[in-house]
């Protein structure tokens, strides 16, 4: 055998560079090293962030309205009328002015009722309208968002186990819970505004210019800067924007790390130091969510400065030619009130730009987790196993010179080559970062080889689909994973379309059934979170029952009895010799006692393959194996 190195891997990293600046006070001056303007380390919280591909925010976009484009034609009919409607007002005032009033004091009451009615019915129209809009917006908001996140979890779950070693859960659930719910916003708020904002302008300014040339002229201008201020406040906020979602995640994250290892936080008494640094990361986002608000604030202000003296000047005129007699009365009010109608929304732009910022950071980080692809990815052209001769459940499993490298390391298996026969149990022993669980992790296909195949009975595992891949190559883990619901549903994983008497018979040949029956409701039972209501002998029972009913052909056990008590390891060791009965296993093992049970033990350090034979043969010899034998021997007495 050739030897192997090893190397951490992704998931294992340290924590990422320390931590700068107070966590009860924003840094200011020169005590800002490390922090831009915004009061937060943009290096720390953007190195886990993903790269978006050009124009795949857009295209995301677009694709998640794409099925709703009748409802969107409706909207957009629906806003068009609605707008009409609106905008009539102020033109029926200029009606009831010039005229109305006039043949009001002739005793001739017909033009104001005339305008008092239409004024009622443009109000009934926008309302009507109004409602009409927030019914059809609903589905196609709620539609798309359903659509989104039924992509991101099913994404993540397509996604290789490497991506999930290196891209930590609290990310995950950031962008489907805030990002989802940032877009949420934009799409049920801010586009409605952004369409009144266009239409209003396009219709005022032609409505203007048709009442007075020049007040309508002067009235267009006045939005060149309105415009600059726009264009400038979209620039600032965007950067800030995209720091609030990456803080926002960087705080799920630090909440989510520290509830998941709440036993080891209150065993070294983690509290006070998990508390400053969740304060530190709490802090970071407030100022990211102070520094929008305050470019909001100075938006805003600024905004209605121009507008304001923008009116000013214009009623001046207006009056200037009323009382000369050049411009008629009630268009000198409906310009107003025009005017009013055209810069009110600039306010509400704002928002919808600060939604929209807000919205398009999120996206963003969404595009780029739904940009990521497996790195171990499905056949084009997917083979199948051939099928089992002879009886024998087990298949040959070959390592023909594989090469393996993680991405953020050097190579862990320069040139590995190992041949396991059919129904053979081969135990791996060694010490920690021996390469162990790198050769468990390529025979279950987790990582695929940088070099070299992975064969089962001849056929390369790259070329069989993830269904007949797990159907033939079953691992157990350590911490034995259960997820919430009952017993019978947790061994059922194993094979879905289990009857209730074969999900029983699996227990009982592990010796499971005597322990499940005692629960308060028998198979019924609810485990709870990670089977948290029952012990890790239990749950390692339930995960052997899981694997002798899904029945594969190769079974690994990675550090099966490595965290259990004695009584319990003798169980599980128990239910160990009747699931690998007959099939072709290998056995990462912590414990030498797990290796008594193995056909071949292969010795590996420092990456390389030391020692390889029978059990007994290797504890007879003189070798590693026999002194850590001898060394485990005597711990017991």
């Amino acid at each position: 055998m050739t030897s192997t190195t090893n190397t951490t891997t992704a998931g294992t990293a340290g924590r990422r560079g320390a931590r700068k600046g107070p966590a009860d006070a924003p840094p200011s001056g020169d005590a800002r090293d490390g922090f831009d303007q915004d009061g937060f380390d943009r290096d720390e919280f953007d190195r886990d962030d993903l790269p978006t591909p050009p124009g795949a925010t857009r295209a995301l976009l677009l694709s998640l309205l794409r099925p709703h484009r009748t409802r969107l034609l409706v909207l957009s009919l629906v806003l068009l009328v609605q707008q009409a409607a609106v905008q009539a007002g102020p033109l029926l005032v200029a009606y009831a002015i010039d005229s109305g009033v006039p043949a009001f004091r002739e005793s001739d009451h017909g033009p104001l009722i005339a305008v008092g009615v239409g004024y009622a019915l443009c109000s009934a129209v926008a309302g009507g309208m109004q409602y009409a809009f927030i019914q059809v917006s609903a589905r196609v908001n709620q539609g798309a968002l359903l659509d989104l996140r039924g992509r991101i979890f099913r994404h993540a779950q397509a996604l290789s186990v490497e991506f999930h070693e290196r891209y930590t859960s609290g990310r995950l659930i950031s962008r489907s819970t805030t990002d989802v719910e940032s877009l949420r916003e934009l799409l049920s708020e801010g586009l409605q505004e952004l369409i009144n904002v266009i239409l209003s302008f396009v219709s005022i300014s032609l409505v203007l210019l048709w009442l007075d040339l020049g007040l309508g002229a002067v009235a267009v201008l006045s939005f060149a800067p309105l415009y600059l201020l726009v264009r400038s406040y979209r620039r600032r906020v965007k950067v800030l924007y995209t720091a609030r979602s990456t803080a926002m995640a960087a705080v799920i994250v630090k909440f989510a790390e520290s509830m998941n290892g709440i036993r080891p936080v209150r065993a070294f008494r983690r509290e006070r130091v998990n508390d400053a640094h969740f304060e530190e990361l709490n802090h970071r986002h407030r100022w990211s969510n102070g520094g929008a608000m305050l470019e909001m604030a100075r938006y805003v202000v600024s905004s209605r400065l121009v507008a304001n003296t923008a009116v000013a000047g214009i009623v001046l005129w207006g009056a200037y030619r009323v009382a000369s007699g050049t411009l008629a009365l009630g268009v000198l009010a409906a310009t107003v009130l025009y005017l009013r109608r055209l810069y009110d929304p600039i306010d509400r732009l704002g928002m919808f730009l600060n939604s929209y910022q807000s919205a398009a950071a999120s996206l963003e980080k969404i595009a780029g987790l739904l940009a990521q692809t497996p790195s171990v990815p499905e056949p084009s052209e997917p083979r199948e196993l051939p099928a089992l001769t002879g009886g024998q459940p087990g298949r040959e499993v070959v390592f023909d010179a594989v090469r393996f490298a993680y991405r953020t390391g050097g190579e862990v298996l320069p040139r590995f080559d190992l041949t396991i026969p059919a129904g053979q149990t081969v135990a791996v022993v060694g010490s920690t970062g021996a390469g162990k669980s790198t050769l468990a992790k390529l025979l279950a296909r987790f990582y695929d080889p940088s070099e070299g195949r992975v064969l089962l009975d001849g056929t390369d595992l790259r070329d069989l689909a993830a269904p007949e891949l797990r159907r033939g190559v079953v691992m157990v883990t350590q911490e034995a994973f259960l997820f919430s619901g009952t017993v019978a549903e947790n061994i059922a994983i194993g094979r879905p379309d289990a009857t209730r008497e074969e999900i029983e018979r699996a227990a009982r040949a592990i010796g499971a059934h005597e322990f499940i029956t005692g629960l308060p409701d028998g198979y019924d039972t609810d485990v709870r979170k990670r089977g948290g209501r029952i012990s890790a002998g239990q749950r390692q029972l339930v995960a052997f029952a899981r694997a002798l009913l899904a029945d594969p052909s190769v079974l690994i056990l990675d550090e099966a009895t490595s965290s259990l008590d004695i009584p319990g390891e003798r169980a599980v060791q128990r239910a160990m010799d009747t699931v690998l009965r007959g099939r072709t296993a290998v056995v990462i093992a912590h414990r030498l006692s797990t290796v008594e049970i193995a056909d071949r033990v292969l010795v590996m350090e420092h990456g390389r393959v030391v020692e390889d034979g029978a059990p007994s043969d290797l504890v007879s010899g003189t070798g590693r194996f026999a002194g850590l034998h001898r060394a485990w021997r005597e711990s017991l007495t």
